[in-house]
């Protein structure tokens, strides 16, 4: 077949990928894995660049979501596994030097793989597979996983290692990240000026906020973005409607800005109006724990500390009992349907040991149900933790 094949886009320099492809080997042997197949879109972004729209979530059972990444630990290279239809993509957007093309026929996808990886000598050991990903679905990971065995592999969970590695961010990926922030900014501007527009929608604001970002090189963001009114503001994942926004009601906005698909989360909460009285002194205390924060957050400090603080100073602000959550996750690399990372904290949950270690990036979410009724305040912020602060 004959293919046109687009320039290549990769976001990343040669000897970033191999220094991850070494780092994940590190992590392979600790955990004594001699075969790691990635299926996450994340993972296979990291180790390859490869980037896609469509990943076969809810497909056809013809459609499989078989496409994937081979790493063994002897091996210098990975192998890309690819269906005959991305063959471009793979070959435009990513480094992976050997694609293997599955091109239909009486072999069944899931078999193709399993037979090179046997045909290589692949599989006389231990396979660890991402079972903790969306992808693929259940029924074909389990046609997988018995191809697999059948050619003698002992098939384990090794969803944690690309999420690990992947804890400690490159020089160039702050430098994505701190864009991505950039954008979120642009977008928070436009949407809080299109709150001034009269009969103005949730969708009205979501069109120019999605709109400015676009323009200032802004790309979809892993989840829907929200625009929430009132008492909607009480949902915090509600998609964003066609409802009308009133006079005197509280508007949250969630957003993230992306970068080459790192992602920097920011919430504002705004009044459209004159705010109801002492709606504006109890939002302004879910705000000023960043303050607070900025006293003790440095390089290390234990998340207990962390989450300490805050409590604290809202037991003191009266408002503690008001809570909907208190904490945050890793920002990072984000494919639909999520742009949380593999680390969280909150207020609600031991944090242990952890620490926020350099080259961590984290969000911390102040979010309360208002007084009387009147909806959700969401205050989001991304922090970078560097060798000297955060």
């Amino acid at each position: 077949m004959n293919i046109c094949t687009p320039e290549k886009e990769v976001p990343f320099l040669l000897a970033e990928f191999q220094a991850r492809l070494r780092s994940i080997k590190q992590y392979m042997e600790r955990s004594n894995i001699d075969l790691l197949y990635l299926s996450a879109p994340e993972s296979l972004y990291y180790v390859s660049g490869y980037r896609a729209q469509w990943y076969q979530a809810q497909s056809p059972e013809i459609w499989p979501a078989a496409s994937g990444i081979a790493i063994h630990i002897e091996a210098n290279d990975f192998i890309h596994f690819e269906t005959e239809m991305e063959e471009a993509l793979v070959h435009s957007s990513s480094i992976s030097q050997d694609v293997r093309i599955h091109r239909g026929g009486d072999i069944p996808v899931a078999d193709f793989i399993a037979k090179h990886l046997h045909d290589f000598g692949w599989l006389k050991g231990t396979v660890g597979l991402e079972k903790w990903s969306y992808r693929p679905s259940p029924g074909y990971s389990q046609l997988f996983q018995a191809a697999l065995m059948k050619h003698g592999a002992s098939v384990v969970d090794a969803t944690t290692i690309l999420r690990d590695a992947r804890k400690i961010k490159s020089p160039q990926e702050l430098e994505y990240i701190r864009s991505a922030s950039r954008i979120a900014d642009i977008g928070m501007t436009a949407a809080r000026d299109a709150l001034a527009a009269p009969k103005v929608t949730e969708l009205d604001v979501y069109s120019e906020m999605t709109y400015a970002m676009g323009k200032a090189g802004g790309e979809p963001a892993a989840i829907p973005l929200a625009v929430l009114a009132g008492a909607r503001s009480a949902t915090p994942h509600a998609l964003t409607s066609r409802r009308r926004i009133s006079q005197g009601e509280i508007v949250s906005i969630d957003i993230c800005g992306v970068y080459n698909r790192y992602h920097s989360n920011v919430a504002r909460t705004f009044c459209v109006g004159t705010p109801a009285s002492g709606l504006e002194d109890y939002i302004e205390k879910t705000v000023e724990v960043f303050s607070t924060l900025d006293q003790i957050l440095e390089p290390n400090v234990r998340v207990e500390e962390v989450l300490s603080v805050a409590k604290n100073f809202f037991e003191e602000a009266g408002i503690w009992e008001d809570r909907w959550w208190i904490g945050g996750y890793e920002l990072g690399i984000a494919f639909a349907p999520d742009w949380d990372g593999h680390f969280t904290y909150d207020s609600e949950t031991d944090p242990g040991n952890d620490t926020l270690e350099p080259g961590m990036v984290v969000n911390f979410e102040s979010n309360f149900f208002l007084p009387d009724g009147m909806g959700c305040s969401g205050i989001i912020n991304t922090m970078e933790v560097s060798q000297s602060s955060v």
